[in-house]
């Protein structure tokens, strides 16, 4: 579905510079053509500084979402998320950072749950990049307590596991 989005802006590279920012952000477009975020709105000449493109690059990609039934679909309906992965260890909370082999591979996230039950955590988020916009996606799972050591070398004996990183 994200290639069928980013194909609409194919031959327009500082459009699809916007797109994609708006996807990777969860970025919303309002009805009336405004960048959102829930409520809060974004000015146009932030998200052009942020994609390197002018601020008129900005207010042609939302014209153009609003105008295709399938874009504005999907930008009136994404939402963003907070991840507690910078603040975890402040608030005593344990974080997993695994990077795979293949992203696409079918029982990553099913594999990893199961270890992480087996030593008795809870599992506050786990938020995993998307492959199409990250060249090197991770999995990162927040715990109710600090990781264990010995569980990280359970992890990286799983199939497919090229890296687990704790914080």
């Amino acid at each position: 579905m994200w290639s069928e989005i980013v194909d609409k802006f194919k031959g327009m590279p500082s459009q699809e510079k916007v797109i994609r920012l708006l996807l990777e952000r969860g970025f919303q477009v309002n009805s009336e053509g405004h960048v959102v975020s829930g409520k809060v709105e974004i000015p146009h000449t932030q998200i052009a500084k942020d994609a390197g493109v002018d601020r008129r690059v900005v207010d042609a990609t939302t014209e153009m979402i609003l105008k295709d039934d399938t874009l504005r679909r999907v930008f009136q309906n994404i939402r963003s998320i907070a991840s507690l992965k910078d603040v975890a260890p402040l608030l005593g909370l344990g974080v997993i950072i695994i990077r795979v082999d293949n992203a696409q591979n079918v029982g990553i996230i099913n594999a990893v749950t199961n270890v992480v039950a087996r030593y008795n955590l809870s599992i506050r988020q786990a938020v995993t990049d998307d492959p199409f916009f990250s060249d090197d996606p991770a999995m990162t799972i927040i715990t109710g307590d600090p990781i264990p050591g010995e569980m990280v070398s359970d992890l990286k004996k799983l199939k497919g596991i090229r890296s687990v990183t704790i914080q």
